[in-house]
C-alpha cells in the first residue's frame, strides 16, 4: 500500500467516526461556505451539477433549491458522512440530489455527463491536485465550469497551530500538509492552469464566528479531521492533551468569545 492509499483508508475511518458530529454548531463554517459558492456560481436553475467529496451534503443542500428544473449527483467514498447526508435530504424534503458512495479519485462517470462540478475542502486531501483537478474536470461538458472552495493559509490561526504543536509535543506528527500549496490565490490560479482550465477567478471571504467557549473548540477538532491526530494518543494522554490544550485555548477567550478565524478561497475555472 502506497503512501496515498494509507492516507485514503486513515481519511476514510476518521469521516466515517466523526459523521455524527460533522454538522455540530461549531462547524458551521461549512454551511455558511456552501451559501457563498452557490452565489458565486450565480446559477441558471437547469444544471445538472456534480458535487464531489459532498460531505455531509452542505453544497449539495444549498445548491439544490436554486436548480428547480436540474439537478445534484452528490459522491463520497464516506459511507457515514453520506447518510448523513441523506437524512438532512429528507428532512429538507430536498427530490433533486442522488447521493452515491464513490472514490473521487475514480468518478466513473464517463466523459462530459455534467455542467458543473464542485469540490468543497476537498481537493487537498489528494498529493496530486492536478490530476485530480483535470479528473473532476473531464466530467463536465466543454464550457462547463469547475469550482473548489478551501481554507486559505491563516485558518483556525491561532488555534489549530496551539493543537498541532501540543500534539508534536506528545510525539504526533503533522499529516502531509497539502493543502498549504493552494492556500494562497496564486497557488489556486497555479492548480487551475496546470489542470488545464481557463477564465479562471478566484474570491477570498472569511466566515469566521466566535466560539462561545473552549469545549466547542474541543468540537472542531474532534468531529473534524484532527481526530485521527489526537487519537493517536493513549486513552490517558489523550486525557492530558485535552486538559492542556483547552486551558491555552481559554486564556484566548474575549468578551466575544473565542474568534475562530476561517478564510476561505473559492476557485472558479472553464473546461475548454
Amino acid at each position: 500500500m502506497d503512501e496515498q492509499q494509507k492516507l485514503k483508508a486513515i481519511f476514510k475511518q476518521t469521516f466515517d467516526t466523526v459523521a455524527g458530529g460533522y454538522d455540530c454548531k461549531a462547524l458551521r463554517f461549512f454551511p455558511e461556505s456552501a451559501r457563498n459558492m452557490a452565489a458565486i456560481l450565480d446559477l441558471q436553475g437547469d444544471e445538472h451539477l456534480l458535487d464531489v467529496a459532498c460531505g455531509t451534503g452542505n453544497a449539495s443542500l444549498v445548491i439544490a433549491p436554486l436548480l428547480p428544473k436540474g439537478r445534484i449527483t452528490a459522491v463520497d467514498f464516506s459511507s457515514g458522512m453520506l447518510e448523513q447526508a441523506r437524512q438532512k435530504a429528507a428532512s429538507m424534503k430536498m427530490q433533486n440530489i442522488e447521493f452515491v458512495e464513490r472514490d473521487m479519485q475514480d468518478l466513473g462517470f464517463g466523459e462530459s455527463p455534467f455542467d458543473i462540478a464542485v469540490c468543497a475542502f476537498g481537493i487537498f486531501f489528494i498529493m496530486d491536485m492536478e490530476t485530480q483537478l483535470a479528473h473532476i474536470a473531464s466530467t463536465v461538458k466543454p464550457g462547463g465550469r469547475v469550482m473548489i472552495s478551501n481554507f486559505q493559509e491563516s485558518y483556525f490561526h491561532p488555534l489549530k497551530d496551539l493543537a498541532i504543536n501540543r500534539l508534536a509535543d506528545y510525539g504526533v506528527r503533522k499529516p502531509p500538509m497539502t493543502l498549504k500549496r493552494i492556500a494562497s490565490e496564486a497557488g489556486c490560479r497555479e492548480l487551475f492552469e496546470n489542470a488545464g482550465l481557463t477564465n479562471i477567478c478566484v474570491e477570498k471571504k472569511n466566515v469566521g464566528y466566535y466560539l462561545e467557549s473552549a469545549e466547542q473548540w474541543w468540537e472542531v477538532v474532534w468531529n473534524a479531521g484532527f481526530r485521527g491526530m489526537v487519537t493517536q494518543l493513549s486513552a490517558q494522554d489523550q486525557e492530558q492533551f485535552k486538559r492542556e490544550h483547552l486551558e491555552e485555548i481559554g486564556a484566548l477567550s474575549t468578551d466575544n468569545g473565542i474568534w475562530l478565524d476561517v478564510g476561505v478561497l473559492y476557485t472558479v475555472g472553464t473546461k475548454t
